[in-house]
């Protein structure tokens, strides 16, 4: 069976525990090059990882022959230029969440991918991860009956400023799209359309309550998925506390589960509480990247795709848009 060579560009700090590695552990999947600017620290990564290849430029890596699929690893401002330099490369495109800073650039992605005939693949992973999965059984089986509605509620202290007194990229919406609810809360937005489909009718408001950013601090909004049900979701990026809880309450029980945090998911009915404890991998975009191994060569499917990312992309606009 073909194995997969991948070069990432920008290997930063995503890349050295959640995503790096994996691409060397998992069966038919290898690493062979890796891309940053600054080609000394592209040159320590690559002794330290074991890869065979080093650039500070995406297009040396992009033309190499040996490199058959592209990992992203940049801020979202520069996903849609990589995307499209590997799409006419004609090699396929696995891209960091969220898929991009803005929803046309997003659409754009997809299109290039398509005119190229190369798959689009994006890193939203919880999708894939065990813990999650038990959660989408346990709703398929029917353990809480029908879907009555969905609770999201999110918060945490400000972030701060580098060494250098400025803010991350992360809330600096020139690079990042938006503030934090791009950043952490595309998972949870983008994990419930996985479990329940698709939300619509969205509608939300964005304010910057501490004002020492750039970018909004406080979102809030509500929705519907296809079967009716109701969604409500409350993120707050400058609290005095951390919290990350979820609720999907039914016409038979409810399961509470954090997006996040290392707790177990629980499910709650009248016959009392049950408890599933499942840890999630040390690399834990693992069990996504052997999905999209196994897509490429044949042998399974992978469940983001540019397509399924564009959709989470749109939602984040709408609960956004009177802000920007």
């Amino acid at each position: 069976m073909k194995t997969i060579r991948w070069g990432i560009i920008g290997c930063g700090n995503v890349t050295e525990v959640k995503s790096g590695p994996a691409f060397q552990r998992i069966e038919n999947s290898t690493l062979t090059a890796v891309m940053r600017r600054d080609g000394k620290k592209a040159e320590d990564y690559a002794r330290r990882h074991g890869v065979p290849k080093w650039y500070d430029k995406a297009a040396d890596l992009i033309q190499d022959q040996e490199v058959d699929a592209v990992y992203i690893a940049t801020p979202p401002s520069s996903h849609k230029e990589y995307t499209h330099m590997a799409a006419e490369a004609g090699k396929p495109v696995y891209v960091e969440k969220p898929m991009a800073d803005r929803t046309d650039a997003c659409a754009d992605m997809v299109e290039i991918c398509e005119k190229h005939g190369v798959p689009l693949f994006v890193a939203y992973y919880r999708r894939s991860l065990p813990r999650f999965l038990k959660v989408k059984e346990l709703l398929e089986e029917g353990a809480i009956g029908d879907v009555r509605f969905v609770s999201i509620q999110q918060t945490q202290r400000l972030v701060e400023r580098d060494e250098q007194g400025n803010w991350p990229w992360r809330v600096m919406p020139e690079t990042s799209g938006a503030g934090l609810i791009y950043d952490v809360g595309a998972h949870t937005l983008d994990l419930f359309d996985y479990l329940l489909g698709p939300l619509t009718d969205v509608k939300g408001t964005a304010c910057n309550l501490a004002d020492v950013y750039p970018a909004e601090d406080t979102v809030s909004g509500t929705w519907r998925f296809e079967t009716g049900a109701v969604g409500t979701g409350v993120w707050n990026f400058s609290s005095y506390t951390h919290e990350d809880n979820n609720r999907i309450v039914g016409s038979k029980g409810e399961i509470q589960f954090s997006t996040f945090d290392d707790q177990p998911v629980k499910l709650l009915t009248d016959h009392g509480e049950e408890e599933f404890s499942i840890e999630h991998p040390r690399h834990i975009q693992q069990p996504h990247i052997q999905s999209i191994v196994q897509e490429l060569t044949g042998h399974g499917t992978c469940p983001s795709t540019g397509k399924t990312a564009l959709r989470t992309n749109r939602v984040m606009d709408e609960l956004l848009k009177d802000y920007y």
